[in-house]
């Protein structure tokens, strides 16, 4: 799912790595150094960090059940009002997305279920395409401001 008429395309990055803990580093300042092309406020770049942050590490202890042989993407593209961030694996894939978005639920005990949470909290858009067995697309949207 892409979201329309964001207006003129700046810039883009597409990228895929491997589902291991050192990368959830490397998305985080991939998008930053993306974010960064903009005027958003310290502020705002930290809370894009962390949504994408929450999303690959969610691709990797949920969807690849920490596995490091998944494959995840990144895609970042930078409009003129909006950053468009797009993490997707290929990993298991969530059954009930509606209940994953929910305050405190984990399918890992260990977990405090706040990911999704970050996610709508820092982000202007989110949108959670899921199918067991598939994997799962995380769609972020962040407003720019002029």
């Amino acid at each position: 799912m892409k979201y329309e008429n964001l207006g003129k395309l700046l810039n883009s990055l597409k990228m895929e790595f491997t589902s291991v803990p050192d990368n959830v580093a490397l998305a985080r300042v991939t998008v930053a150094s993306m974010a960064a092309q903009s005027d958003l406020t310290l502020n705002d770049l930290e809370e894009v960090k962390v949504a994408v942050s929450e999303a690959v590490s969610n691709a990797i202890i949920h969807g690849y059940e920490t596995s490091p042989d998944g494959q995840i993407n990144l895609e970042i593209n930078r409009y003129e009002e909006f950053l468009e961030i797009v993490v997707q694996d290929e990993g298991k894939g969530i059954e009930d997305v509606q209940q994953a978005m929910e305050p405190t639920y984990s399918s890992d005990p260990e977990r405090m279920g706040l990911g999704f949470v970050f996610m709508q909290s820092f982000m202007d858009g989110l949108d959670v395409k899921s199918e067991p067995g598939r994997g799962t697309l995380v769609h972020m949207l962040k407003k720019l401001s002029k």
